[in-house]
C-alpha cells in the first residue's frame, strides 16, 4: 500500500505542468509552439530563457516536494524502505508529467523531474555524477537530449554501483532489486520519450539549444 500511495502522491504533483501554466499566464499554449512538448527545452526555445528556467525550477521542485510530502505522510513510518519509496514517488511524478490526463496525455519527457529525484536522495556523489554530467554535456555540445539521456543513465549506473557496494543496506536484497528495477523502467522511459531525438542525433541533425536567445 505504501508503494501505491507513493505513486499517487507523485502523480498528483506531476500533473502540475509548469510550462503549460506559464504559457497560459502569457496568453499562449506551449503545446501549439515549437515541438509541442510541455517541457523545459520547448519553453526555452519558444518562450525564452526566463520561461525555460522557471519551467526547469518548477518541474524539479515538484518532484522534491512530492518526495517531501511522501516522507511526511508515509516515509517516516517506513524508514527501512525510504529510498525505495522515493523512487516510487518520483516514478509517479514522471508519469503525471509525461502523461497528464487533462492535457490529453501530452506532457513533457520527465528529465527535470528526474533531476528532482536525484536531488531528493541528497547524495553529493550522485548529484556530481548525474547533474554535473548534464551541465558539462549541455554547455559543450548544446544537445539537451544527449545531456538529458546521460543524466538519467548515469544516475541509474551510479545507483547500481552504490547498491552493489553495499549501499542502502537498510533494505533487504529483494527491495534493493525492486528499486533498481524501477529505476531501470524510469531510464527506459526516458529513452523511449527521446526516441526521435536519438534518431536525429545518430543522423547528425539534432537541433542545438542555447540559453542566450529565444528560438522559433
Amino acid at each position: 500500500m505504501s508503494r501505491l500511495l507513493s505513486i499517487l502522491i507523485g502523480y498528483c504533483f506531476g500533473l502540475f505542468q509548469t510550462s503549460y501554466f506559464y504559457g497560459k499566464l502569457h496568453g499562449v499554449d506551449i503545446r501549439t509552439m515549437g515541438s509541442g512538448n510541455a517541457g523545459t527545452t520547448n519553453a526555452l526555445r519558444s518562450l525564452g530563457a526566463k520561461a525555460g528556467l522557471i519551467t526547469l525550477a518548477g518541474d524539479v521542485c515538484k518532484c522534491i516536494l512530492a518526495v517531501l510530502v511522501m516522507y511526511l505522510l508515509i516515509g517516516r513510518n517506513h524508514p527501512e524502505i525510504l529510498p525505495l519509496l522515493k523512487v516510487y514517488t518520483a516514478f509517479g511524478v514522471i508519469i503525471g508529467h509525461d502523461f497528464p490526463f487533462y492535457m490529453h496525455f501530452r506532457g513533457g519527457k520527465g528529465i527535470a523531474a528526474t533531476g528532482g529525484m536525484i536531488l531528493s536522495f541528497g547524495d553529493w556523489r550522485l548529484i556530481l555524477l548525474s547533474i554535473g554530467l548534464f551541465v558539462v554535456l549541455f554547455f559543450t555540445t548544446h544537445y539537451v537530449s544527449l545531456a538529458s539521456l546521460s543524466l538519467t543513465a548515469s544516475f541509474f549506473i551510479g545507483m547500481l554501483v552504490l547498491t552493489l557496494r553495499g549501499g542502502y543496506d537498510m533494505m533487504n536484497q529483494g527491495q534493493r532489486i525492486e528499486m533498481m528495477a524501477l529505476l531501470a523502467v524510469i531510464t527506459v522511459m526516458a529513452f523511449v520519450q527521446h526516441r526521435g531525438n536519438i534518431d536525429r542525433l545518430l543522423h547528425g541533425c539534432e537541433r542545438k539549444t542555447y540559453l542566450k536567445k529565444k528560438e522559433a
